[in-house]
């Protein structure tokens, strides 16, 4: 909105905030471009254009990594970076269709349209924040629970090196072990906050843990749960939850539709965790849902992780996810409730059933990095990651 002081736009003030950005990491990408990528033909007037594409330009070409950052091969020098984009393509916990092994493929697919520079948020991703992909982990297609074991092995080396995960599906089975990966290195509570449709509270689906389960086990073993915390004639399962992440710290956003599943609503239910349906959205809108989600979730906590599951967005926008159902949010709704909670600070992050297979015009996709680009850029706006104020000339 215009400053009530001098009218000025909003759009306005960022482009004077941008301004002050240095753009050294554009200079050495292009000066790079030309070393590795040869000069161009003597036809080309911009000589900043190489032969051969070695940057971000042009978005359709090269070789995709996300957004066409760094790809971290040797993945014991990932603490060199801020923060890491690392695909997890499983898609054996899925109920209904499969496709999400391939979620981060397609993610990183659109994600070359973007080029980290965002007027609307006032900040300059390549400059500001030390990004890389990781790669995807070696997921076990055949074994949930093996799965498992990478994953949260995979996430904590990712944690624990220094940098801020970024995770993307892959189906929703994976929020157990990607927290589990985390809250194990975290001296205190973990809050959750969660997008969805559907809640993922109960403890077996077909007789394994399928997506439909994360957040059972997430909170499954809190000294505040009374539930069973062994399921012995499940044998392979060789572990029962995470001791410090109360169900009193799960605040699950969006859940309605036809989808129900009893168990887990009886779960969520005993437990107490926290669900906002979409009609409680629509009572308290935008910034209120946003403003609960954060009360609840830091409550007591030492820290918070976000886990977005894109078919809370309305599958007329999202199109392209395993369990579709309608009357979700919209994108605009999704982003800024997105930008809102991300101010706060997190520890870690997911973007889940994001599924190609069933997409249109890659906008399911697009959808998930839009999600993690603004929780990245509020991060480094407000100052929870990144180094702004090494990049930012003085006013």
């Amino acid at each position: 909105m215009p400053d009530p002081k001098t009218g000025e736009l909003r759009g306005n003030r960022n482009l004077k905030t941008l301004e002050r950005i240095s753009q050294t990491k554009q200079q050495e990408e292009i000066q790079r471009g030309l070393e590795l990528g040869l000069e161009a033909a003597d036809s080309i007037n911009d000589r900043s254009i190489s032969l051969f594409s070695r940057g971000h330009l042009p978005a359709f070409a090269g070789i995709n990594t996300f957004m066409k950052t760094p790809y971290c091969e040797d993945i014991r020098e990932v603490g060199k970076y801020e923060a890491a984009f690392v695909g997890a393509p499983f898609d054996g916990g899925t109920t209904y269709r499969p496709g999400t092994r391939f979620g981060p493929q397609g993610v990183r697919r659109i994600s070359a349209l973007y080029d980290g520079y965002c007027v609307d948020g006032a900040v300059d991703l390549f400059e500001e924040l030390d990004l890389c992909d990781a790669g995807d982990i070696f997921v076990i297609p055949g074994s949930i629970e093996k799965t498992f074991d990478q994953v949260s092995k995979a996430v904590s080396h990712l944690y624990t090196s220094g940098v801020f995960p970024i995770i993307v599906g892959g189906d929703h089975s994976l929020g157990y072990p990607n927290v589990r990966g985390v809250a194990s290195h975290i001296d205190g509570n973990v809050g959750i906050i969660h997008f969805d449709r559907h809640l993922d509270t109960q403890d077996i689906d077909m007789d394994e843990r399928m997506h439909t389960t994360p957040w059972y086990w997430t909170t499954n073993n809190h000294e505040s749960v009374e539930h069973n915390k062994t399921h012995q004639h499940h044998s392979h399962m060789h572990d029962v939850g995470l001791s410090n992440c109360p169900p009193k710290n799960l605040v699950q956003i969006g859940i309605g539709g036809w989808y129900g599943n009893r168990p887990g609503s009886e779960v969520a239910r005993d437990r107490g965790t926290s669900v906002i349906t979409m009609k409680d959205f629509e009572e308290l809108g935008t910034a209120g849902t946003a403003t609960m989600a954060l009360e609840l979730a830091w409550k007591d906590a030492e820290a918070v992780y976000l886990s977005f599951d894109i078919d809370s967005i309305d599958p007329g926008y999202a199109p392209g996810t395993g369990t579709p159902e309608p009357g979700g949010f919209t994108p605009r709704e999704a982003l800024e409730m997105v930008r809102l909670i991300a101010k706060e600070g997190l520890c870690a992050m997911e973007v889940v059933e994001v599924s190609p297979p069933y997409d249109v015009n890659d906008s399911t996709s697009q959808l998930a990095c839009r999600v993690i680009l603004d929780t990245l850029g509020t991060l480094v706006t407000e100052g929870k990651l990144g180094h702004r104020d090494q990049v930012m000339r003085p006013e």
